[in-house]
């Protein structure tokens, strides 16, 4: 089997790769969708906080669709373009607060294979502890997991960046 490779300096597509919107085709994921918005934002975790390891999370799995989606809510909520596009440089940015950056580093951990086997150390468990209440910080587990439920869907279906959340597909 031989894949193509779509050239470096071709024009991406701007529709979807998946013509139906999967949420339609499988309906019973709805509420499994809204518990994890309904944890999200309990209220334990500030929404700022959430929007950037959102973010994050789409720059480290390459989705146009979740960057450009959690830039946008984060335009919204009147964040600075300073720490909008400082997320991918994080680590030196001057703009982000001790429990911004760990909450950053542990959407980092999760994502991103380890050299040292353990994606979450302990010291970043207790780092991340020292700045979330307890449940914030299963808040925080929650937010991660939620947006990696999303992230198949954005990386297999592809829904078309720049359209609403609740309408990518039209």
């Amino acid at each position: 089997m031989t894949t193509e490779k779509r050239a470096i300096t071709a024009e991406a597509p701007m529709g979807p790769r998946m013509s139906e919107d999967p949420a339609q085709l499988v309906p019973e994921l709805a509420e499994v969708s809204a518990a994890l918005f309904r944890a999200a934002g309990n209220g334990s975790v500030p929404r700022p906080t959430i929007s950037l390891v959102q973010l994050r999370a789409g720059q480290i799995v390459g989705s146009t669709y979740l960057t450009v989606l959690h830039t946008g809510f984060l335009r919204k909520a009147g964040e600075s373009e300073e720490r909008i596009t400082s997320v991918a440089s994080w680590q030196d940015s001057p703009y982000f607060t001790a429990p911004e950056r760990a909450a950053l580093a542990l959407v980092e951990a999760v994502l991103q294979p380890s050299a040292d086997g353990e994606r979450v150390s302990d010291d970043l468990y207790a780092q991340a502890a020292e700045h979330y209440e307890p449940k914030a910080l299963a808040t925080l587990m929650f937010v991660i997991g939620q947006v990696n439920f999303f992230i198949p869907i954005a990386l297999i279906a592809k829904p078309a960046p720049g359209h609403p959340f609740n309408a990518p597909w039209n």
